[in-house]
């Protein structure tokens, strides 16, 4: 069983037994097909759909899609997820961050956080400048900034890491 919550607000609960899908245990008629072209053509109680995946993370367990021009964020929780939730832990809380690393060669404009300040996943942490663009780096998950590692105005090498989190 899966537990799926779309945008945020409406929860269901998936499961598949014998090749038959149910959502909140109401059995589920639907056919979905990968075309060549990237998109999901879907069936569902004698309507068709088109779906394409905007955005899969699969660390976060969150798809983006966007269906008939309509986007659905979708975050899945598996039932260890769900168990570790019910006994008061939560997986992506247990895992390390990962440091801010440049992902091009550049020159850092700005740095926007400081050490200790807590970061949301989406903030913005660092300005970068590279091929005449400015690059806004931005937190991937929620953490606590541990060390910045660059200054501004200072040149880095792709890979080279920025801000330490923890």
């Amino acid at each position: 069983m899966l537990q799926a919550t779309v945008n945020d607000k409406s929860a269901f609960s998936i499961k598949q037994e014998d090749g038959i899908f149910s959502v909140d245990d109401v059995a589920v008629d639907w056919d979905a097909a990968w075309q060549p072209n990237g998109l999901i053509s879907i069936l569902h109680n004698g309507k068709s759909y088109t779906a394409i995946v905007e955005k899969a993370d699969r660390a976060a367990r969150e798809v983006t899609l966007r269906v008939n021009g309509q986007q659905y964020k979708v975050n899945i929780q598996e039932p260890i997820d769900l168990l570790l939730k019910n006994m008061g832990m939560d997986l992506r809380s247990m895992q390390k961050a990962e440091p801010v690393k440049a992902p091009m060669p550049g020159m850092v404009l700005k740095v926007l956080v400081s050490p200790g300040q807590q970061i949301n996943k989406g903030d913005a942490l660092v300005i970068l400048e590279a091929m005449k663009m400015e690059n806004i780096l931005k937190a991937t998950a929620t953490a606590t900034v541990k060390a910045i590692k660059v200054g501004e105005r200072i040149a880095v090498e792709k890979g080279a890491v920025l801000i330490e989190l923890e």
